[in-house]
């Protein structure tokens, strides 16, 4: 039977849907204008509905209302998935608050715009075209546009999987030291989220000094870490081509190769720097020395565990330790920092200019301008923030400047290390901590992805004038 055009009627669209339509339509405009302004408003709304949760007297152990300043700067410790605490994670919270706290670690990990991706999925049993493109940039353009959807489940049930996998080996270990199945098994869940997402929250009020000689404690939490700060987009691709390295994106290669060469020469600096200190590793065996170093350069990175008070490391160390949670993980990872790829590609662009080349490449690969230009930018406004966030913090607080320089690094490095700078400060100085953690988690990514969609042909080229540098 052939439709006539009075018996057809459009079909409404997303009628299931009800009220998420108008939201799914807001967001949709949102995304196709401003990506950038999309993961900036996410991860705030966010962090706001965890800090009114986190506000509610129940959240806390005693029963009393958390004071605005602490359950804000909690909330996006968590989403940010940084691991900084103004008020011990162990005692102040109460067991719901310890949920609110994972659950937020959790989605901060997975990245608000891949979640949304997912909801979106799960809501409409498909991903239209912007939606596609919005998980493509989450991803850092992992995998063809068509194969977007099927990626996203492949993020989640990775994600999944390793979580799962941690929790197998960290149980039975919990259990060794004495604990009961179901505490165990909790504390098991909350490390495996904690490590994998590089968040450096811990349930123990004193954290992971009870298991120091450990291997099947810090084993564990060393291997979720380091996978977690490789990137979704390394994942994948290691997923798909298994040991086939010479199929691997240039993204997979320099990832990999600078995070090890990061961990070894990190391990062996920090080994190097604190091997006869008393305070710290001096006294250990020289087994445990080694183990501790290397456990030192992954947590370094951006987990963020520690197992010696950062108060007792050499000012040399403490530097160092600057310096490696500043280069913090891979992109599109739950790692922080600039990112190991920006400082592949500067590193590639000064060995390139000291050659006399005038391309910059790896692997057989010519990196585009356009991405040196961004990784400076990176850089800068990186080095800027911290540097006004420095001065704040040393009017505010009359703190010394190694350690307000730490603590600034790992806040805007979602770190989590801390000099114990961070619970001595005032409101205002947890304020500029609480903005530094969101900024670095956020606003190196959406900086990046603002430039990139404002680059545009010119149609014209002023001549050439070469100033003086150096």
């Amino acid at each position: 039977m052939v439709q006539t055009e009075s018996s057809w009627r459009p079909t409404p669209p997303d009628q299931g849907l009800g009220p998420f339509t108008g939201l799914r339509d807001f967001v949709d405009r949102l995304a196709a204008s401003s990506p950038a302004r999309l993961a900036l408003l996410s991860f705030f709304g966010v962090i706001v509905v965890f800090t009114l949760l986190l506000s509610l007297p129940f959240a806390a152990a005693d029963g009393q209302v958390t004071p605005l300043h602490q359950s804000l700067f909690t909330a996006t410790s968590a989403v940010c998935v940084t691991g900084l605490t103004v008020v011990s994670t162990a005692a102040h919270w109460s067991t719901f608050g310890h949920v609110v706290i994972l659950l937020a670690i959790q989605i901060g990990g997975l990245g608000i715009l891949t979640l949304a991706s997912v909801l979106s999925l799960a809501m409409s049993r498909g991903l239209g075209v912007r939606g596609k493109l919005i998980a493509r940039e989450a991803m850092n353009n992992a995998g063809r546009l068509g194969e977007v959807g099927s990626l996203l489940r492949v993020v989640v049930a990775t994600s999944a999987a390793i979580e799962g996998i941690l929790v197998l080996f960290l149980a039975p270990a919990f259990m060794a030291h004495g604990e009961q199945f179901g505490p165990a098994v909790w504390h098991a869940v909350f490390y495996a989220i904690s490590s994998f997402n590089n968040a450096g929250f811990t349930p123990h009020s004193n954290g992971l000094v009870p298991y120091q000689y450990d291997l099947w404690v810090l084993v564990p939490l060393m291997a979720g870490g380091f996978v977690g700060s490789l990137g979704f987009p390394v994942l994948l691709v290691f997923l798909r081509f298994k040991a086939r390295v010479r199929l691997w994106t240039l993204h997979a290669k320099l990832t990999i190769v600078v995070s090890v060469i990061l961990l070894v020469l990190g391990a062996i600096l920090w080994g190097g720097m604190e091997w006869n200190n008393a305070q710290t590793i001096g006294n250990m065996p020289s087994g445990e020395k080694v183990v501790q170093a290397i456990f030192a350069s992954v947590m370094t990175r951006s987990l963020g565990f520690n197992l010696v008070d950062m108060n007792h490391l050499t000012p040399s160390t403490l530097l160092l330790s600057d310096a490696l949670m500043f280069a913090g993980g891979g992109s599109a990872s739950t790692a922080g920092g600039i990112k190991v790829t920006t400082v592949a590609v500067m590193f590639l662009a000064i060995v390139a200019e000291a050659r006399g080349d005038r391309d910059v490449r790896a692997f057989g690969r010519t990196v585009p301008q356009e991405v040196m230009r961004l990784a400076i930018s990176v850089i800068v406004m990186a080095a800027t923030l911290l540097m006004v966030a420095c001065l704040l913090l040393l009017a505010i607080s009359g703190q010394s400047l190694d350690r307000v320089l730490f603590d600034s690094i790992s806040a805007f490095a979602t770190v989590g290390l801390s000099t114990g700078l961070t619970s001595e400060l005032p409101p205002a100085g947890v304020y500029i901590l609480t903005a530094l953690m969101f900024f670095g988690r956020v606003g190196t990514i959406t900086m990046a992805t603002a430039l990139s969609l404002r680059q545009r042909r010119s149609l014209y080229h002023y001549p050439e004038e070469r100033p003086i540098i150096g």
